[in-house]
């Protein structure tokens, strides 16, 4: 890789750049079906460099990079972080939300990646701020610029609330990679825009791996992908691997090749985890952990259980009341928008309850989606365990609305398999629940939905239906 001096290497992640080199002609991305070698990613790095160096962009630059994980996008990634800029990437998803995204974390210049260019070849377009960078307001920015760091802000999913800008320094984020690992052929499911997204890339870069990228996220397109390029690991979430389980998208394509299988970002139902034991036998079920706050820790499952214990260097765990605090070199500098979670000593509240068994713990789940039954607490995911094997069922989201009696009641948004009267539906799963749940955490509003019930980023949406139910 062309240098850029001793000076601007060592600001981010040093060994990662020759290592990258070492990998020659090896497969880094597979993108819309095409390969990338890791000389022709860095090559393209490296080509990013006067144009960076023109544009004035460095330390304490904001740069938008609107894309995802095409040669392009990667490449000014790794080429921004290496002259410490702070990268905000986002992905076409999340476009109505730009404006308000740039101005929170103070954005001047903005990069766009999209497949418009003659025959679908990548375009990439260039917008700055008149005068380039102002001054940074935000004192955690300027606290990254003056370290010369480079810096990540991601915006978390606003599931409840709105989104929270997350400042990370990459320096510290980058470190857990230092190590080498397993060489191994991953999809890119999660998006990169998201903490697990960043992880899976610099996983997977740093190893000599390859990135394979799909067209889209539906079960047939993940499924196709994975027999195509003899994908290795899958990370997804729940919501997603039980529609894949739903789809039978897994009986029409060869998944011969898929050993691993990881799992996060939301507590998963125990029937799911079953299901997808006996649909994928071959496949090692990983449970992670993760929080755009704190990156993925390294865990390990007890068996292929729901209880998990951390394990590795660089963080450290505590629970308070029921609720998991982490200490972590990876933990971010602070929310850009909102008031941070850590205590005097530096530990951050995730804001996830947990079961604990000695060493090993059992996510829960938010305690922001705790539902307080008349001073008795009921965990969504827990009801939507059980309601998930009723039959006719094909996904539910459980969420608490207000009651003048009990302060909170359990209300139960459905998709069916089929369609079924709400009536004759409501019966059926009452009499379903009577010995499976105590009568507090029976659904008391039962509502059937055509509506999808996960987000863009395909975590479960626990808020009452803005519409379209019945």
């Amino acid at each position: 890789m062309t240098a850029m001096g001793a000076a601007a290497e060592a600001r981010c992640a040093p060994w990662l750049w020759p290592r990258l080199e070492s990998f020659g002609d090896a497969p880094a991305i597979v993108h819309r079906g095409a390969p990338i070698s890791y000389r022709a990613l860095v090559a393209r790095t490296a080509a990013f460099d006067p144009e960076l160096s023109a544009r004035g962009i460095g330390p304490g630059c904001v740069v938008l990079l609107e894309g995802s994980y095409s040669e392009g996008a990667v490449a000014l990634l790794l080429a921004l972080l290496r002259r410490g800029a702070i990268c905000v990437p986002l992905t076409p998803q999340a476009a109505v939300q730009r404006e308000a995204f740039a101005q929170i974390a103070e954005v001047a210049f903005r990069y766009r990646f999209d497949n418009d260019g003659p025959g679908g070849a990548e375009r990439c377009t260039f917008e700055s701020q008149p005068g380039g960078q102002p001054p940074l307001a935000s004192p955690l920015l300027r606290r990254l610029a003056a370290l010369g760091h480079p810096g990540l802000v991601l915006f978390s999913s606003g599931s409840a609330g709105k989104p929270k800008a997350v400042l990370h320094d990459c320096a510290a984020l980058l470190e857990k990679f230092h190590r080498p690992g397993q060489r191994k052929t991953t999809l890119s499911f999660l998006l990169f825009d998201h903490i697990g997204g960043i992880d899976t890339l610099f996983n997977t870069l740093s190893n000599g791996g390859t990135l394979v990228t799909t067209p889209a996220r539906d079960p047939d397109a993940v499924c196709a992908a994975i027999a195509a390029h003899r994908v290795h690991t899958l990370p997804a979430s729940p919501t997603f691997l039980n529609l894949l389980l739903l789809s039978e998208a897994h009986r029409r394509h060869d998944l011969s090749s898929l050993r691993v299988l990881a799992y996060g970002t939301e507590p998963m139902p125990a029937p799911v985890l079953a299901r997808l034991r006996q649909a994928l036998p071959e496949a090692k079920l990983v449970q992670t952990y993760g929080l755009s706050e704190l990156g993925v820790l390294r865990t390990r499952s007890r068996g292929e259980s729901l209880w998990l214990q951390f394990s590795g260097d660089g963080f450290a765990t505590q629970v308070r009341d029921g609720v998991l605090w982490v200490k972590a070199r990876t933990a971010m500098l602070g929310y850009l928008n909102a008031p941070d979670l850590f205590d005097a000593d530096g530990w951050l509240n995730t804001e996830d309850a947990v079961e604990v068994d000695g060493e090993w713990l059992r996510i829960l789940g938010r305690v922001s989606d705790l539902i307080n039954v008349g001073g008795r607490k009921v965990y969504p995911a827990e009801v939507e365990t059980v309601l998930l094997q009723c039959p006719n069922v094909r996904d539910v989201a459980v969420c608490g609305e207000k009651n003048a009696l009990t302060g909170q009641v359990v209300s139960a948004r459905f998709n069916l398999v089929d369609p079924e009267p709400l009536d004759a539906f409501k019966k059926r799963l009452r009499a379903f629940c009577r010995d499976k749940l105590p009568p507090y955490k029976v659904p008391a509003r039962i509502e059937l939905t055509d509506r999808e019930l996960f987000s863009a980023r395909l975590k479960k949406l626990r808020r009452p239906d803005p519409g379209g139910a019945r």
